[in-house]
């Protein structure tokens, strides 16, 4: 493997990792901070790229189109959250599973109805349609470079809320111990509200950031739903630093082993066995990982504090 091509995948994996991410780290406070099991947390992302081709087409604006999706997701979030799920807090995970199974199917069935079931695709702003220089044979685009750093800028900002505000306090608290943040008086209900929003706002945001980069369509956000839950088992559940780590291992693992599996059968099998077996067998790596973190250190690399 060269050296250009090595640096390729690393920044791929950066980026991949930032979406899941922004992806797992609503998912994770979810779950932490309610014990819920929200499947219909990735249908979230999907919205948020659907959001980002419906406003782009309507503002011919990139940053308006962020700013405008941002908000929707945000409602949208709010409003499931006040409709359906505060109706499932206590009930069973089965009801849970269900009736968030059922927001999928739902939601998707109504992407196809308003945008068809056509893959559609939006351009990057054509201010940064550009790209860098950063070697003498690797030119990367600008707009996967401001991928990666917003991802950071979100993890950066999301680590100073929930470790030196009130509001992220009662967060971590209520990631460990929920029924004494109940016997305290807090509005848990109100709580609650905020973790659902921010979280669908942030599945959201990795839509409208992914959108440019990655096909538009029904369903696109299933397949990451399982890897994000893979992410927040391995960070730790709760936790907005384990679910960060987790990620960018995650990225990184899935992007590199593709290729580097491809390499190694390739010394044994034909080419062409080797380019079908190799990103099959490199897909398997992030679930080993898994398997052996719930093993050796079930917890999560990095949980939430007070957690066990």
């Amino acid at each position: 493997m060269s050296m250009t091509l090595f640096l390729i995948l690393c920044l791929n994996g950066l980026q991949y990792g930032m979406l899941l991410f922004l992806i797992a780290a609503g998912l994770t406070l979810v779950f932490g901070v309610m014990g819920f099991i929200n499947l219909a947390h990735g249908v979230q992302y999907m919205v948020g790229a659907y959001l980002a081709f419906f406003f782009l087409q309507l503002t011919g604006s990139f940053a308006l189109t962020v700013l405008l999706s941002l908000g929707s997701a945000l409602l949208i979030g709010l409003l499931l959250e006040f409709f359906v799920f505060r109706h499932l807090y206590h009930r069973s995970h089965l009801d849970q599973v269900l009736a968030t199974f059922g927001i999928i199917i739902f939601l998707n069935e109504l992407a196809k109805v308003l945008f068809g079931p056509t893959t559609l695709s939006i351009a990057p702003p054509e201010l940064l349609s550009g790209s860098i220089q950063l070697t003498e044979t690797l030119r990367y685009p600008v707009y996967r470079f401001v991928t990666i750093f917003a991802g950071l800028a979100v993890a950066v900002a999301l680590f100073l809320t929930v470790s030196y505000t009130r509001t992220g306090m009662l967060i971590r608290a209520g990631a460990t111990t929920p029924e004494m943040v109940s016997a305290l008086g807090v509005n848990i209900q109100k709580l609650f509200m905020i973790v659902f929003g921010v979280g669908a706002m942030l599945a959201g945001f990795a839509g409208v950031i992914a959108a440019p980069i990655f096909a538009i369509e029904p369903g696109m956000g299933d397949n990451l739903l399982i890897v994000a839950f893979v992410v927040i088992i391995i960070g730790g559940v709760g936790s907005i630093g384990g679910a960060f780590m987790a990620a960018l291992l995650v990225g990184l693992i899935d992007t590199l082993g593709r290729s580097l599996a491809t390499i190694v059968l390739s010394a044994v099998f034909n080419p062409s066995f080797a380019n079908q077996i190799g990103p099959a067998l490199a897909s398997m790596l992030i679930y080993i990982l898994m398997a052996g973190i719930l093993v050796f250190r079930p917890q999560g690399l990095l949980p939430a504090k007070g957690g066990a």
